[in-house]
């Protein structure tokens, strides 16, 4: 019935599935989640059951108002056009295409390159491949963040792009990048991580995590 609680189908490290937990918790949506492990038994997200879900196997999927969605973007801007406070997408039109643009470049430039994935393909040197991708991104992202970026990615409203750029960072600390290159990337990630919605959507304070890295 569309007036059940939301389930959100998630991985506590999955870049993906925070951008959706962010945007969750900023409009105050509660939910059920169910763990999708994507490595344990070969990765749960190949199983039938979830392939019933979600007939691309990856997280997130979201069931919510009797209809289930996967693509972090889409179920997001579905959240915004359902619950529009606090608005994601600034209403000035050249600000807003800003948003969709950096979101964009981490989406689809930088976060494909580097997912699970490909990373199987690559073998022993994926810690390197990682590391390049994120790298080559970052350095065309801290560019139009100077010319962007207020507090945060643009202006001074927590927007779609912040959605994308907390869980990217966290990806290139764990790849060990070396975020002193990106200083406009690190002061709006700092920013944005003293935000409640932020930290309790963060992979270390998930159901899922794994008891040696919950905050």
């Amino acid at each position: 019935m569309a007036s059940e609680k939301p389930i959100l189908y998630s991985y506590f490290r999955s870049s993906c599935s925070w951008r959706v937990r962010i945007a969750l918790a900023l409009k105050g949506i509660s939910y059920d989640l169910v763990p999708v492990n994507l490595l344990k038994d070969g990765g749960q997200q190949f199983s039938a059951e979830f392939k019933a879900v979600n007939p691309m196997q990856q997280v997130p999927a979201l069931k919510i108002d009797g209809i289930t969605l996967s693509q972090s973007l889409a179920i997001i801007h579905y959240l915004e056009d359902t619950h529009p406070n606090p608005r994601l997408l600034p209403q000035d039109p050249k600000k807003r295409a800003q948003v969709r643009m950096i979101a964009d470049h981490i989406v689809s430039g930088i976060q494909p390159l580097q997912n699970l994935n490909v990373l199987k393909q690559i073998g022993e040197k994926k810690t390197e491949w990682a590391q390049n991708c994120i790298a080559s991104g970052f350095q065309a992202l801290e560019q139009i963040l100077q010319h962007t970026a207020g507090h945060y990615c643009v202006g001074d409203e927590v927007s779609m792009a912040d959605l994308c750029l907390v869980p990217q960072v966290s990806n290139a600390e764990r790849f060990k990048v070396d975020m002193g290159l990106y200083p406009t990337i690190t002061r709006i990630n700092k920013a944005l991580l003293e935000l409640e919605a932020f930290r309790v959507s963060h992979p270390s304070r998930q159901p899922d995590t794994p008891a040696e890295l919950r905050a």
